[in-house]
């Protein structure tokens, strides 16, 4: 069992079963997390074969967890069951709009981190993987995912083979805010961000990669204004065939 404080994303798997017994456990008391309404706007399809991971593995970069985890949870807002569910009870549904598509991704993030505590109590490993809304077509297609119905999230599971480190986070007054939002200094930043920066592991990041600061990594080589537009274009057409920008 962990503690909040000494969580770390698993990217090592033991060679052993997670029971279907010990999932759906899990999978239906995540389903006590809040939902818009009741109405719990999410749907889960686990991949366990081998097959399906492989089919998986292109739209996750091909990350080695992603075939080689016991389990992978495919996480989705989903408003095709209500809307499926109001038609046949003589009710017209309106959700094939982004405010509805706003609701179920909040649905389904608030049961993916639930769920991700409670697997962290049975001292199961995860890893959520961000890469989800990077080709959600390719996913859509794989897991024959119908209209309304989009991957938000995905999780690596299985018992830890590794035991990463810690990675830093940011101070509590870096993002807390009392009464109203207090904008951001260099002051600030270079208080906030010292610790950071700091790091020996990310110095070296820094240097190997021929940059002059961390935040460069970012800007530059992580995560570019290039790909984010591209994949923020290839993410708002696939809301629109999956029926959320009507």
């Amino acid at each position: 069992m962990k503690n909040l404080l000494t969580r770390t994303t698993i990217r090592k798997y033991a060679d052993r079963e997670v029971s279907n017994e010990l999932l759906n456990r899990l999978l239906n008391e995540a389903a006590r997390t809040q939902t818009m309404g009741n109405l719990q706007l999410y749907s889960v399809v686990i991949t366990r074969s081998n097959e399906m991971k492989q089919r998986l593995a292109p739209a996750h970069f091909n990350q080695p967890m992603v075939t080689q985890a016991p389990v992978v949870l495919t996480i989705c807002a989903d408003f095709n069951r209500t809307s499926q569910w109001a038609r046949c009870r003589k009710a017209e549904p309106g959700y094939d709009n982004f405010l509805s598509y706003q609701n179920a991704v909040t649905d389904a993030l608030l049961y993916t981190q639930t769920l991700c505590n409670l697997m962290d109590e049975e001292g199961l490993g995860y890893c959520y993987l961000g890469t989800t809304v990077y080709q959600p077509q390719s996913i859509i297609d794989t897991l024959q995912l119908p209209r309304l119905v989009m991957p938000v999230a995905t999780l690596t599971v299985g018992w830890p083979a590794e035991k990463p480190s810690l990675s830093d986070r940011l101070p509590l007054k870096s993002f807390v805010h009392n009464e109203t939002y207090k904008d951001y200094t260099p002051s600030d930043i270079d208080t906030y961000y010292n610790y950071k920066e700091q790091l020996e592991e990310n110095q070296h990041f820094v240097e190997i990669n021929h940059k002059e600061t961390l935040a460069q990594i970012f800007t530059d080589i992580r995560y570019t204004k290039h790909d984010n537009e591209v994949m923020s274009e290839t993410f708002l057409e696939t809301l629109k065939k999956q029926g959320f920008l009507n």
